[in-house]
């Protein structure tokens, strides 16, 4: 049964078209105590993904239709943060390679053995937990900057760039005591411990 995507428990997404794999990854894994969803395609797959899931995605390298580095493409193109890991065949090192440039977090061989998938789908729903919070840290950023009025974010772009609220004032043709009150409210707004804290912030949305 397939879960919704504002169910936020990490998920192991395995996508093979062979079932007896499927069918055997899905015990491993449901024996250790983690929620698995298998697709018998990638297409199948990508009909039912939410971008928003937590988990990991356990990929076949090689599979009819949509191939497994065709999949991995396809969610790049999504900005997808979903860490996979690929199932490989003897042969297949090349292939893995050019999946882990692409951003792939691992690759493991078959036949491999079962603690080494469950330490690597660990590491990867680790990878994913942290990524997902920094995203929603800067998700929160960008809507804290939507807050601000133009002036502000004009003394916000001229107090990361390091400039004394006299130069500001000077530049924005302002009262110094005007640019101190815009200092604040952007300070406040941005919920900003220190000044260090608010150019840490800009810089990580890429603003300023």
């Amino acid at each position: 049964m397939r879960g919704n995507s504002t169910n936020q428990r990490p998920t192991i997404f395995i996508v093979d078209d062979d079932s007896a794999v499927r069918d055997a990854l899905k015990l491993l894994l449901r024996s250790v105590g983690q929620a698995v969803e298998t697709y018998a395609s990638a297409q199948e797959f990508l009909d039912s993904y939410g971008m928003d899931r937590p988990g990991c995605l356990v990929l076949d390298i090689r599979m009819p239709g949509i191939s497994g580095l065709e999949l991995q493409q396809k969610l790049n193109e999504k900005h997808s943060i979903l860490p996979i890991i690929f199932i490989t065949g003897h042969g297949d090192v090349p292939m893995a390679v050019e999946a882990m440039q692409a951003g792939a977090v691992d690759f493991i061989q078959k036949p491999f053995r079962d603690q080494d998938l469950i330490d690597r789908i660990n590491q990867a729903l680790e990878k994913d937990s942290s990524n997902r919070a920094a995203l929603g840290e800067r998700n929160d950023i960008r809507r804290r900057l939507e807050t601000l009025t133009p002036r502000e974010h004009e003394v916000l772009e001229l107090v990361v760039r390091g400039k004394a609220n006299k130069v500001i004032a000077g530049d924005l043709k302002l009262s110094q005591r005007t640019v101190e009150i815009h200092r604040a409210r952007v300070m406040e707004k941005m919920q900003a411990s220190s000044l260090a804290h608010l150019v840490r912030m800009v810089l990580e949305v890429g603003q300023g």
